[in-house]
């Protein structure tokens, strides 16, 4: 049996993790919104509309921002069309993913949504149709108390309050042939400078992402962040990164290897941002907002069969299987691993579009594969992110060399007195032993070893059929300051350590 050690003390510090790093993303695209979180018909729909056993799911993952209302759809979208009374909204044609959007769901009605589940909200403004006369009256619209036009026209709706929305993407993908409006980077960077300026003359507080490239595979990348953060270094806060993942091949173990291509592209832009900052002597350190990220291909080929020109059309509903939810929890630990300058990140997206709640239209909703990671970063992950001193055996793929079989992230909530491992074992035969000294943390006890498995890499969760399911019934052992755990072949494993009184 293969066996991998770590050491872990409370001195060895990474960073305090920003719980915004287990965001997600809600886009107008598919049943995201119509028949996802929206569905007045639904017997579970509140007096708003909003489906109540798809908030309850939500509530579980304990997502503390999310991303709306694009995405591709917001570089062609029309904010005003979204407010006031629905029976003066208009249907648009929605040119991102050629499906008519009726605009039934809107800012407001996001922003009652994003309060009853509990999260912020990350908006984000169109830089590929418009431009900073859009988005200054959009934050007008949105975080002015009153006595404005646009912020008396809120009123008029019935929002007297401000919705204080403190989060705000400056467009999105602009260096993608497929967006409405692509931009060069230097038409980005300039565009994004000023619209940037104009939107914190209104509202001082809130802070901006820049875009960054589309994926690590654009061609542009990275002299796209090099160009554009020239432009918006001292405006803005964040730039971002979008990266998916996919098994094509049907290689497992070179897919599980996937995050070490994560941490390339995570490691290369925080270096672009450091160039830039040397470069202008500045003295502040952009942080990284992570704002897609997801497993997403096994949808393609059944999307290319949908009829352009209808609503909410099922797209982009990729059924997950367990190796993906694996998959899904090393990206998170890389996510951890890097919280000192991964500051936000969101999932996408949260509900029917690649995502780990899926419905039925007036039936029922349920958990994907990838919802458990997800659900035990977010619960288990928040406090401060420690560098664990690790020994793993290796192995090499078609496109990795070098790659640990075990993938780790520990997280001390100081506060609450707890300590979380999360372990992932990357070989999919054979099961790993693992020794986690813990004698830093003298009178800790194991409090539980939760373990997501399953000898069917390739098995899926359904409305009616659910195999893939967290157990507590992992095997670890406290003796001497040292936690022995076995970490099954191809596993999730979360072991969690309170201080006892």
């Amino acid at each position: 049996m293969k066996q991998a050690k770590m050491v872990i003390d409370k001195e060895y510090r990474i960073s305090d993790i920003d719980d915004r790093i287990y965001g997600s993303f809600i886009e107008h695209l598919g049943r995201a919104v119509y028949g996802g979180i929206y569905e007045p018909e639904h017997p579970e729909a509140d007096e708003q509309g909003f489906r109540k056993d798809v908030l309850e799911l939500v509530k579980g993952l304990n997502v503390p921002i999310v991303r709306y209302p694009g995405g591709n759809m917001v570089s062609a979208y029309n904010w005003e069309d979204g407010v006031g009374p629905k029976d003066q909204r208009p249907n648009r044609l929605e040119l991102a993913w050629r499906v008519i959007e009726t605009n039934d769901f809107g800012t407001n009605e996001f922003a009652d949504w994003a309060k009853k589940a509990g999260s912020e909200i990350m908006m984000a403004v169109n830089l590929g149709t418009r431009g900073i006369d859009a988005a200054r009256n959009f934050l007008e619209y949105c975080n002015h108390p009153g006595g404005t036009y646009w912020s008396d026209l809120r009123k008029q709706h019935g929002y007297d309050k401000p919705h204080n929305i403190k989060t705000w993407c400056l467009g999105n993908e602009m260096d993608g042939p497929w967006q409405v409006g692509q931009k060069t980077p230097e038409e980005y960077g300039r565009l994004a400078k000023e619209t940037a300026k104009a939107m914190k003359l209104v509202d001082p507080e809130i802070e901006l992402v820049s875009c960054g490239s589309s994926h690590s595979s654009m061609p542009t990348f990275p002299e796209w962040e090099a160009t554009t953060l020239d432009h918006t270094y001292e405006e803005a806060d964040f730039v971002s990164l979008h990266q998916y993942f996919g098994n094509r091949d049907n290689d497992s173990q070179n897919y599980l290897a996937n995050s070490m291509e994560l941490d390339r592209f995570i490691s290369t832009v925080i270096s672009i941002c450091d160039y830039i900052k040397a470069k202008k002597r500045s003295k502040k350190t952009m942080m990284l907002s992570f704002d897609e990220w997801n497993v997403w291909y096994h949808s393609n080929d059944k999307d290319k069969e949908i009829e352009p020109w209808t609503v909410a059309p099922p797209q982009l509903e990729d059924v997950y299987n367990f190796e993906d939810a694996l998959l899904v929890g090393s990206i998170l630990i890389t996510f951890l691993k890097h919280a000192d300058r991964v500051k936000m990140a969101c999932m996408a997206q949260l509900v029917n579009v690649i995502a780990p709640i899926m419905t039925d239209n007036m039936g029922a909703a349920w958990k994907q594969t990838i919802y458990y990671p997800y659900m035990h970063a977010s619960v288990f992950g928040r406090g401060t992110s420690l560098h664990p001193v690790v020994s793993s055996p290796k192995f090499d793929t078609k496109d990795f060399t070098d790659v640990p079989y075990l993938d780790s992230a520990v997280v001390y909530n100081e506060e609450q007195e707890e300590v979380t491992v999360f372990a992932l074992n990357r070989h999919i035969n054979e099961d790993l032993k693992l020794d986690i000294n813990v004698s830093g943390f003298e009178g800790y006890r194991i409090q539980e070893h939760i373990v997501l498995e399953n000898n069917d890499l390739k098995a899926v969760n359904t409305s009616l059929h659910q195999p893939v399911k967290p157990h507590t019934n992992g095997k670890s052992e406290l003796r001497d300051g040292h936690v022995e755990a076995l970490l099954g072949k191809a596993s999730w494993n979360v072991i969690r350590l309170k201080k006892t009184r």
